[in-house]
């Protein structure tokens, strides 16, 4: 029998993020370079976004390339955006059929003018569907994510538009790239790592930690909705006791 039928739909995380870690790893067991993982990686994410669809998850915010990315050998960085395009043309009419829309966040202008180009078509195609929003972290870091918040604020203080006792919590995580979903209530990282490498550092605050020793690229919906029955487990407290909760 499937975990999918242990999952409780009224209790459905409604924003899954993952860092989808492993793929050279992965690629290395298998005898062949690192590109041969990312390239299979793809199923995965094809499998995942399926059954967040089909669960009726309404946020999946993928962790696809961080700006410490941009540091690994150029032949793989030219690999990973030549896959990128590829990946974006050939599914995007997949997106369209399940209803979901593409999103993106990070420092996009310092991808390559065709992934850009490329990115921001899929985006508008894909802009008025209504079901799961997928959204791809690339060029992405959390750090920096805050400082582009707190220039914004900065600069909106400086134009009187907000007054410095004005800015809370909410006036900083509305600045964020994200800050028109709410934030992840359950956190993925696959292949065994334990840590969250700049990754919706203010965002992750109270949400659930899931970690698998899974290779991203066999991570599939059964691992998905092992991670979902894990989280329907625990008891979110957001800093409150148990007698309180009930």
């Amino acid at each position: 029998m499937s975990l999918k039928e242990n999952i409780i739909k009224e209790r459905l995380p409604k924003h899954i993020a993952i860092i989808m870690d492993g793929n050279g790893r992965w690629a290395k067991q298998q005898g062949n370079a690192r590109i041969f993982g990312h390239r299979n990686a793809i199923k995965a994410v094809r499998d995942v976004c399926e059954g967040c669809a089909e669960l009726g998850v309404g946020y999946l915010t993928l962790y696809a390339f961080s700006t410490e990315n941009w540091n690994r050998p150029k032949m793989e960085v030219s690999a990973l955006m030549d896959l990128l395009v590829s990946t974006i043309n050939s599914e995007t009419e997949t997106l369209i059929k399940n209803n979901i829309r593409l999103n993106a966040i990070g420092r996009l202008t310092d991808l390559p003018e065709k992934v850009l180009t490329n990115l921001k078509e899929a985006i508008s195609r894909t802009k008025d569907n209504t079901g799961l929003t997928l959204t791809l972290a690339l060029s992405y870091s959390s750090k920096m994510e805050l400082v582009d918040a707190f220039r914004k604020i900065a600069a909106d203080v400086k134009d009187g538009k907000i007054s410095a006792d004005q800015i809370d919590d909410s006036v900083i995580s509305r600045s964020l790239y994200t800050g028109d979903m709410p934030d992840p209530d359950l956190l993925i990282r696959t292949s065994g790592e334990l840590r969250i490498s700049n990754f919706m550092l203010w965002q992750l605050a109270y949400s659930e930690l899931y970690f698998t020793s899974t290779f991203w690229p066999d991570f599939d919906k059964e691992e998905l909705y092992k991670a979902i029955v894990d989280y329907q487990h625990r008891e979110r407290r957001f800093g409150m006791t148990s007698e309180q909760l009930g």
